[in-house]
């Protein structure tokens, strides 16, 4: 059956301040508020909200976080639905969550649709690690917007796409059968071949197993498939290592006479949660490299992720001595400092990180958090505002929020 895609917004519609006579449902997850919320904005502008579809529907919305996919990875009913009436003449709208919002003249939830995150902030309001996130930056299934001192800034909504995939993929849906649902989605069909891409990258790393001493592993994140007192005898690790590409893996890492790139080595190693030989590749790596911050700032992530704590410490401060403008180093400093109980430490790497770049989200946040723990509440509500101005969503911003409404200032 072929599907229609996304309508452009009406001239009529376009220039109307409002949504009298229609009849508004929404689809997928909004990115710029919730169901109810968005139900609220359709009643003020004239319209009536339905948490249905009818052949009455005038309009339906497509939210913006994530792909509008059910559990079991076939397109949303209500979008199902509406294809099958529009092929049969039904006169039904098809707005993306950017044009509903610029129909009604919400700029502003506009540009928070289309906001960019730090790794950071992805992980608080997704409640992804952010080392999966960067993992996946590795990868090419994500890919950052813009780049500043080596922080990477990405499309929340690219993020939270790769999320929905990758746990419809890993709940057991056929790769086959998203796809096909991803064609049939009206963005795709418009020529947006990102969410194929992101499936066949995702589909690659989740169908790659690593045997070691103890049984299978997933390589993209580490999990254990099977745990059989004897797997060679067992019938089943014969039947998943015909579904998916096994790679043995022993862990001590090989010596080669070949040259090898221990740093990328290590990436993939450390994407896999094999933290220990992942910790030996960077090692290796900065015995040709003892000057790249990029192998200090490693070797940190991966002691840190060990419990030891006071180690990555000192090899983020190596990584900022070999590049003074590291801001996720200077950041992961100010956070061990101040998980070790040294404000005054932790206060000044935050705002090491502010000089370089003022409107750091994440410094901002962390920065208040530890002002506030020194006592010092009124500067502490400065940057909790600050950071409110580059997220509204997520974990931290209800913090902030919390914070600024409980505490009591003195004018």
């Amino acid at each position: 059956m072929a599907h229609a895609a996304v309508d452009q917004l009406p001239s009529g519609l376009a220039s109307s301040p409002c949504l009298q006579g229609e009849r508004v449902a929404f689809t997928g997850t909004l990115a710029s508020m919730t169901h109810a919320q968005a139900a609220a904005l359709v009643a003020g502008h004239g319209g009536a909200a339905t948490d249905h579809v009818s052949r009455q529907t005038t309009m339906l919305v497509i939210g913006e976080e994530g792909w509008p996919l059910d559990d079991n990875g076939q397109p949303s009913v209500k979008l199902q639905q509406v294809e099958r009436w529009r092929q049969d003449g039904v006169d039904i709208q098809l707005l993306n969550e950017t044009h509903w919002l610029s129909l009604l003249g919400l700029n502003d939830q506009r540009e928070e649709v289309h906001r960019l995150y730090t790794p950071a902030m992805l992980s608080s309001i997704l409640g992804l690690s952010v080392h999966v996130i960067r993992g996946w930056a590795r990868v090419g299934l994500i890919r950052p917007v813009r780049m500043v001192y080596r922080l990477p800034y990405f499309d929340f909504r690219e993020v939270s796409s790769a999320r929905r995939l990758s746990d419809l993929l890993q709940s057991g849906v056929p790769r086959k059968d998203l796809e096909e649902s991803l064609k049939q989605l009206p963005g795709v069909q418009r020529g947006d071949e990102r969410p194929l891409e992101q499936l066949q990258i995702l589909a690659h790393q989740l169908g790659v197993v690593i045997r070691d001493d103890h049984g299978l592993v997933m390589a993209v994140n580490g999990q254990r498939l099977l745990d059989f007192d004897d797997p060679t005898d067992a019938a089943d690790v014969e039947v998943l290592e015909e579904a998916a590409q096994s790679i043995r893996f022993a862990p001590p890492l090989p010596d080669e006479d070949e040259p090898r790139d221990w740093l990328v080595e290590g990436c993939r190693l450390y994407d896999a949660d094999r933290l220990r030989e992942a910790l030996e590749a960077f090692r290796r790596a900065a015995l040709s490299s003892p000057r790249s911050a990029d192998v200090h700032f490693q070797i940190g992530e991966c002691l840190y992720r060990m419990g030891q704590t006071t180690g990555a410490l000192e090899r983020y401060y190596a990584a900022v001595e070999h590049d003074h403008d590291f801001l996720e180093a200077w950041t992961q400093i100010g956070c061990l400092h101040r998980e070790l109980g040294d404000l005054q430490s932790a206060r000044s790497a935050f705002q090491q990180s502010l000089k370089l770049l003022p409107e750091y989200p994440d410094a901002h946040f962390h920065l208040a958090e530890t002002l506030y723990d020194l006592g010092d509440d009124a500067l502490a509500r400065v940057h909790w505002a600050e950071y409110l101005q580059h997220d509204s969503r997520g974990p931290w911003a209800d913090i902030a929020r919390q914070r600024l409404e409980g505490v009591d200032f003195d004018e």
